[in-house]
């Protein structure tokens, strides 16, 4: 199974916190304290997410962070690979001819497909939708629609 790595998944649980507290500054100690994610891993987390153009920062004492954009312009892709640089299910996936059977393989284009429509799932789904309750339905049938067009086509 598809997995994101325990960094990824607490990083997507720390901007659905700032989404739900935008637009107020957060700090990295009220971010550990309402996630309860140990405050050097919200530390990690806040400065990747910064690097990647998710967050701003304000430093000083009434300083913290918080989104960048709007909730509905950032996309759980944006998350995922703000934190997790490798993208693509395999290698061929995103670097095409880094494997050594990339001359030979049969399946490497199917990889890259299903890895777009995975990418593309990914995309669909704003940080606003994550930080309700459930998912729209409307999301979901958009992920469905895409993992049935990479098995139909």
């Amino acid at each position: 199974m598809l997995r994101i790595s325990k960094l990824t998944d607490y990083g997507t649980v720390v901007m659905v916190c700032l989404a739900k507290h935008a637009p107020a500054l957060c700090s990295a100690r009220d971010i550990a304290e309402m996630t309860h994610i140990a405050i050097p891993t919200v530390s990690k987390l806040l400065k990747r997410l910064t690097a990647a153009g998710l967050l701003n920062s304000t430093r000083g004492t009434s300083g913290g962070y918080r989104l960048n954009r709007q909730t509905y312009d950032i996309s759980v892709a944006d998350i995922i690979y703000a934190l997790d640089e490798q993208r693509g299910l395999t290698e061929c996936s995103h670097h095409v001819n880094d494997c050594a059977l990339h001359r030979v393989c049969h399946i490497k284009n199917n990889w890259q497909a299903i890895s777009a429509a995975v990418e593309s799932a990914l995309d669909s789904v704003s940080l606003e939708a994550l930080a309700m309750p459930a998912l729209p339905s409307v999301n979901l049938e958009r992920v469905k629609q895409l993992a049935i067009g990479v098995r139909h086509g």
